[in-house]
Protein backbone atom coordinates (compact mmCIF):
# COMPACT_ATOMS: atom_id res chain seq x y z
CA UNK A 1 0.00 0.00 0.00
CA UNK A 2 1.36 3.20 -0.78
CA UNK A 3 2.04 5.55 1.97
CA UNK A 4 1.11 9.20 2.69
CA UNK A 5 3.57 12.07 1.62
CA UNK A 6 1.85 15.20 2.88
CA UNK A 7 3.69 18.65 1.46
CA UNK A 8 2.88 21.89 3.68
CA UNK A 9 4.79 25.11 1.87
CA UNK A 10 4.54 27.53 -0.80
CA UNK A 11 3.01 27.70 -4.71
CA UNK A 12 4.00 31.01 -6.66
CA UNK A 13 4.37 31.84 -10.39
CA UNK A 14 7.61 31.94 -11.86
CA UNK A 15 8.80 34.65 -14.10
CA UNK A 16 12.23 33.43 -15.75
CA UNK A 17 14.53 35.26 -17.83
CA UNK A 18 17.51 33.49 -19.62
CA UNK A 19 20.41 35.57 -19.65
CA UNK A 20 24.00 35.68 -20.34
CA UNK A 21 25.40 36.20 -17.04
CA UNK A 22 23.81 37.70 -13.69
CA UNK A 23 23.31 41.88 -13.24
CA UNK A 24 25.22 43.24 -10.28
CA UNK A 25 23.39 46.07 -8.39
CA UNK A 26 22.19 49.06 -10.50
CA UNK A 27 22.96 46.92 -13.78
CA UNK A 28 20.36 46.10 -16.66
CA UNK A 29 20.98 42.54 -18.89
CA UNK A 30 19.30 42.39 -22.04
CA UNK A 31 17.83 38.50 -21.03
CA UNK A 32 17.78 35.87 -24.15
CA UNK A 33 13.94 34.49 -23.34
CA UNK A 34 10.97 34.20 -20.96
CA UNK A 35 8.86 31.93 -19.44
CA UNK A 36 6.56 32.04 -17.04
CA UNK A 37 5.56 28.70 -15.11
CA UNK A 38 4.39 26.96 -11.71
CA UNK A 39 6.64 27.20 -8.98
CA UNK A 40 7.00 27.76 -5.15
CA UNK A 41 9.33 25.36 -3.23
CA UNK A 42 6.40 23.61 -1.49
CA UNK A 43 4.65 23.43 -5.25
CA UNK A 44 7.63 22.44 -6.83
CA UNK A 45 8.33 19.09 -4.41
CA UNK A 46 4.83 18.30 -4.27
CA UNK A 47 4.86 18.22 -8.03
CA UNK A 48 8.32 16.63 -7.98
CA UNK A 49 7.19 13.39 -5.50
CA UNK A 50 3.53 12.91 -7.28
CA UNK A 51 5.77 12.85 -10.79
CA UNK A 52 7.70 10.42 -8.89
CA UNK A 53 4.88 8.25 -7.73
CA UNK A 54 4.40 9.82 -4.62
CA UNK A 55 1.18 9.44 -2.91
CA UNK A 56 0.98 13.04 -1.97
CA UNK A 57 -1.18 15.83 0.03
CA UNK A 58 -0.24 19.37 -1.10
CA UNK A 59 -1.52 22.09 2.03
CA UNK A 60 -0.90 25.90 0.83
CA UNK A 61 -2.41 28.94 0.48
CA UNK A 62 -3.05 31.34 -2.83
CA UNK A 63 -4.61 34.54 -3.57
CA UNK A 64 -8.22 34.61 -5.19
CA UNK A 65 -7.13 35.31 -8.37
CA UNK A 66 -6.28 33.95 -12.09
CA UNK A 67 -2.24 32.54 -10.91
CA UNK A 68 -4.03 31.04 -7.96
CA UNK A 69 -6.68 28.91 -9.55
CA UNK A 70 -4.62 27.90 -12.39
CA UNK A 71 -1.85 26.91 -9.64
CA UNK A 72 -4.26 24.12 -8.02
CA UNK A 73 -5.50 23.54 -11.68
CA UNK A 74 -2.23 22.18 -12.53
CA UNK A 75 -1.62 20.48 -9.00
CA UNK A 76 -4.84 18.35 -9.64
CA UNK A 77 -3.48 17.35 -13.55
CA UNK A 78 -0.45 16.18 -11.37
CA UNK A 79 -2.47 13.62 -9.29
CA UNK A 80 -1.96 16.05 -6.47
CA UNK A 81 -4.97 16.02 -3.39
CA UNK A 82 -5.53 19.70 -3.01
CA UNK A 83 -8.38 19.53 -1.13
CA UNK A 84 -6.16 21.50 1.67
CA UNK A 85 -5.08 24.65 -0.49
CA UNK A 86 -6.90 27.74 0.79
CA UNK A 87 -7.66 31.03 -0.76
CA UNK A 88 -7.09 34.40 0.65
CA UNK A 89 -9.35 36.84 -0.46
CA UNK A 90 -7.18 39.83 0.36
CA UNK A 91 -3.59 38.91 -0.41
CA UNK A 92 -2.09 37.86 -4.40
CA UNK A 93 -0.95 34.75 -4.86
CA UNK A 94 3.22 34.41 -4.80
CA UNK A 95 5.28 35.44 -7.33
CA UNK A 96 9.06 34.54 -7.76
CA UNK A 97 11.22 36.74 -10.33
CA UNK A 98 14.52 34.42 -11.38
CA UNK A 99 17.49 34.91 -13.93
CA UNK A 100 19.59 32.29 -14.97
CA UNK A 101 23.14 32.51 -16.31
CA UNK A 102 24.32 30.36 -18.90
CA UNK A 103 26.01 28.23 -16.15
CA UNK A 104 22.81 27.52 -15.11
CA UNK A 105 23.49 29.69 -11.55
CA UNK A 106 20.35 32.25 -10.81
CA UNK A 107 18.97 34.70 -8.68
CA UNK A 108 15.97 35.03 -6.99
CA UNK A 109 13.49 37.84 -5.60
CA UNK A 110 9.89 36.60 -4.10
CA UNK A 111 6.78 38.18 -3.27
CA UNK A 112 5.12 36.27 -0.77
CA UNK A 113 1.50 36.80 -0.87
CA UNK A 114 -0.60 34.61 -0.06
CA UNK A 115 1.79 32.14 1.30
CA UNK A 116 2.83 34.49 4.46
CA UNK A 117 -1.22 34.43 5.48
CA UNK A 118 -0.72 30.14 5.86
CA UNK A 119 -1.38 29.92 9.58
CA UNK A 120 -1.80 27.68 12.31
CA UNK A 121 -5.53 27.93 12.34
CA UNK A 122 -5.28 26.33 8.61
CA UNK A 123 -2.89 23.66 9.68
CA UNK A 124 -5.89 23.22 12.51
CA UNK A 125 -8.39 22.73 9.31
CA UNK A 126 -6.16 20.16 7.55
CA UNK A 127 -5.03 17.95 11.03
CA UNK A 128 -7.40 14.75 9.74
CA UNK A 129 -5.45 14.65 6.55
CA UNK A 130 -1.91 15.66 8.63
CA UNK A 131 -2.65 12.82 10.51
CA UNK A 132 -3.14 10.20 7.35
CA UNK A 133 0.80 11.11 6.64
CA UNK A 134 3.47 9.00 7.27
CA UNK A 135 5.85 12.04 5.89
CA UNK A 136 5.89 15.54 6.25
CA UNK A 137 8.07 17.74 4.42
CA UNK A 138 8.07 21.43 4.57
CA UNK A 139 10.45 23.94 3.57
CA UNK A 140 10.61 27.98 5.04
CA UNK A 141 8.76 30.16 2.35
CA UNK A 142 5.11 30.12 4.97
CA UNK A 143 5.76 31.26 8.29
CA UNK A 144 7.77 30.02 11.17
CA UNK A 145 5.40 29.38 13.82
CA UNK A 146 2.73 27.41 10.66
CA UNK A 147 6.24 25.12 10.61
CA UNK A 148 6.52 24.88 13.89
CA UNK A 149 2.98 23.79 14.47
CA UNK A 150 2.48 21.47 11.47
CA UNK A 151 6.18 19.65 13.22
CA UNK A 152 4.87 19.35 16.31
CA UNK A 153 1.32 18.01 15.41
CA UNK A 154 2.91 15.77 13.24
CA UNK A 155 6.22 14.44 15.58
CA UNK A 156 3.55 13.30 18.55
CA UNK A 157 1.63 11.47 15.81
CA UNK A 158 4.44 9.16 14.60
CA UNK A 159 4.97 11.10 11.66
CA UNK A 160 8.70 11.24 10.06
CA UNK A 161 8.95 15.41 9.71
CA UNK A 162 11.42 16.23 7.13
CA UNK A 163 12.47 19.91 6.59
CA UNK A 164 14.32 21.53 3.81
CA UNK A 165 15.72 24.53 5.64
CA UNK A 166 15.09 27.18 2.58
CA UNK A 167 15.65 30.55 2.61
CA UNK A 168 18.47 29.86 5.02
CA UNK A 169 17.37 31.53 8.59
CA UNK A 170 17.92 30.45 11.61
CA UNK A 171 15.68 28.12 13.80
CA UNK A 172 14.12 27.52 17.03
CA UNK A 173 15.65 24.58 19.15
CA UNK A 174 11.72 23.21 19.51
CA UNK A 175 11.63 22.88 15.76
CA UNK A 176 14.81 20.71 15.34
CA UNK A 177 13.68 18.48 18.00
CA UNK A 178 10.99 17.63 16.49
CA UNK A 179 12.40 16.67 12.79
CA UNK A 180 13.16 13.23 11.23
CA UNK A 181 15.29 14.79 8.65
CA UNK A 182 16.81 17.83 7.78
CA UNK A 183 18.14 18.65 4.45
CA UNK A 184 20.37 21.99 4.02
CA UNK A 185 22.22 23.14 1.04
CA UNK A 186 25.69 24.45 1.38
CA UNK A 187 24.86 28.37 2.93
CA UNK A 188 21.95 26.66 4.52
CA UNK A 189 23.86 24.29 6.36
CA UNK A 190 26.53 27.00 6.96
CA UNK A 191 23.23 29.16 9.19
CA UNK A 192 22.24 26.56 11.05
CA UNK A 193 26.10 25.22 12.36
CA UNK A 194 28.38 28.39 11.90
CA UNK A 195 30.28 25.84 9.90
CA UNK A 196 31.21 27.11 6.22
CA UNK A 197 30.61 24.37 4.62
CA UNK A 198 33.17 23.79 1.33
CA UNK A 199 34.26 20.31 0.77
CA UNK A 200 33.17 16.56 2.36
CA UNK A 201 35.37 17.43 5.64
CA UNK A 202 33.36 20.89 6.48
CA UNK A 203 30.44 19.07 5.49
CA UNK A 204 30.92 16.70 8.27
CA UNK A 205 31.74 18.80 10.91
CA UNK A 206 28.42 21.17 9.84
CA UNK A 207 26.29 17.78 9.97
CA UNK A 208 27.71 17.14 13.61
CA UNK A 209 27.01 20.55 14.74
CA UNK A 210 23.31 20.61 13.43
CA UNK A 211 22.96 16.76 14.78
CA UNK A 212 23.64 17.87 18.14
CA UNK A 213 20.96 19.98 18.19
CA UNK A 214 18.41 17.23 18.14
CA UNK A 215 18.35 16.29 14.31
CA UNK A 216 19.77 12.57 13.98
CA UNK A 217 19.63 12.43 9.92
CA UNK A 218 21.32 15.27 8.50
CA UNK A 219 21.74 15.45 4.31
CA UNK A 220 23.67 18.37 3.38
CA UNK A 221 23.13 19.01 -0.83
CA UNK A 222 26.29 20.40 -2.45
CA UNK A 223 25.26 20.76 -5.78
CA UNK A 224 27.94 19.35 -8.00
CA UNK A 225 29.58 17.35 -5.92
CA UNK A 226 26.98 15.49 -4.38
CA UNK A 227 25.16 15.05 -1.19
CA UNK A 228 26.35 14.35 2.33
CA UNK A 229 24.74 12.18 4.93
CA UNK A 230 25.20 11.99 8.49
CA UNK A 231 22.58 8.79 9.88
CA UNK A 232 23.16 8.67 13.54
CA UNK A 233 26.67 7.51 14.13
CA UNK A 234 26.89 6.77 9.70
CA UNK A 235 28.63 8.88 7.07
CA UNK A 236 28.28 8.80 3.55
CA UNK A 237 29.07 10.75 0.23
CA UNK A 238 27.23 10.56 -2.36
CA UNK A 239 28.15 11.79 -5.63
CA UNK A 240 25.43 12.77 -8.79
CA UNK A 241 25.72 11.74 -12.22
CA UNK A 242 27.90 14.35 -14.45
CA UNK A 243 25.16 16.17 -16.54
CA UNK A 244 25.41 19.73 -18.08
CA UNK A 245 23.69 21.95 -15.95
CA UNK A 246 21.41 24.29 -18.22
CA UNK A 247 19.24 25.70 -14.98
CA UNK A 248 19.89 24.67 -11.10
CA UNK A 249 16.06 26.15 -10.13
CA UNK A 250 13.97 23.29 -8.00
CA UNK A 251 17.39 20.60 -8.18
CA UNK A 252 16.78 20.98 -4.80
CA UNK A 253 13.52 20.67 -4.47
CA UNK A 254 13.02 18.09 -6.59
CA UNK A 255 15.72 16.53 -4.72
CA UNK A 256 13.51 16.73 -1.24
CA UNK A 257 10.60 15.35 -3.11
CA UNK A 258 12.23 12.32 -4.96
CA UNK A 259 13.76 11.94 -1.57
CA UNK A 260 10.34 11.57 0.06
CA UNK A 261 9.23 8.97 -2.74
CA UNK A 262 11.87 6.57 -1.89
CA UNK A 263 11.63 6.85 2.10
CA UNK A 264 7.54 6.25 1.46
CA UNK A 265 8.79 3.33 -0.51
CA UNK A 266 10.83 1.88 2.23
CA UNK A 267 14.23 2.59 0.72
CA UNK A 268 17.34 2.59 3.48
CA UNK A 269 18.18 6.52 3.69
CA UNK A 270 21.54 5.87 1.81
CA UNK A 271 19.55 4.41 -1.29
CA UNK A 272 16.71 7.24 -0.92
CA UNK A 273 19.58 9.79 -1.24
CA UNK A 274 21.16 8.35 -4.34
CA UNK A 275 17.72 8.17 -5.96
CA UNK A 276 17.09 11.83 -5.50
CA UNK A 277 20.76 12.76 -6.68
CA UNK A 278 20.00 11.09 -9.92
CA UNK A 279 16.51 13.08 -10.22
CA UNK A 280 17.99 16.02 -9.32
CA UNK A 281 20.59 15.85 -12.10
CA UNK A 282 18.00 15.58 -14.75
CA UNK A 283 16.34 18.61 -13.25
CA UNK A 284 19.32 20.68 -13.95
CA UNK A 285 19.39 19.90 -17.47
CA UNK A 286 16.06 21.51 -17.91
CA UNK A 287 15.05 25.39 -17.91
CA UNK A 288 12.54 26.35 -15.27
CA UNK A 289 11.02 24.82 -12.02
CA UNK A 290 8.12 22.50 -12.45
CA UNK A 291 8.72 22.17 -16.42
CA UNK A 292 11.61 20.53 -15.36
CA UNK A 293 10.69 18.29 -12.82
CA UNK A 294 11.57 14.44 -13.80
CA UNK A 295 8.67 11.27 -14.45
CA UNK A 296 9.35 8.01 -12.74
CA UNK A 297 9.62 6.23 -16.07
CA UNK A 298 12.76 8.51 -17.15
CA UNK A 299 14.48 7.71 -13.75
CA UNK A 300 13.47 3.92 -14.04
CA UNK A 301 15.27 3.85 -17.58
CA UNK A 302 18.22 5.43 -16.65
Amino acid sequence: MSKNIIVIGSCNTDMVIKVDRLPVPGETVIGDSFMMNPGGKGANQAVAAARLNGNVYFIAKTGNDLFGRRSVELYEDEGIHVGNIYSDSSLPSGVALITVDTNGENSIAVASGANKSLSPDDIRQAQSVIEKGDILLMQLEIPIETVEYAAQLASEKGIKVILNPAPACSLPATLLKNLYMIIPNETEAEMLSGIKVTDWESAQKAADTISRKGVDIVVITMGAKGAFVKENDNYYRVSVPPVKALDTTAAGDTFCGALCVALSENMKVLDAVKFACKCASITVTRMGAQSSLPYRKEIDQL
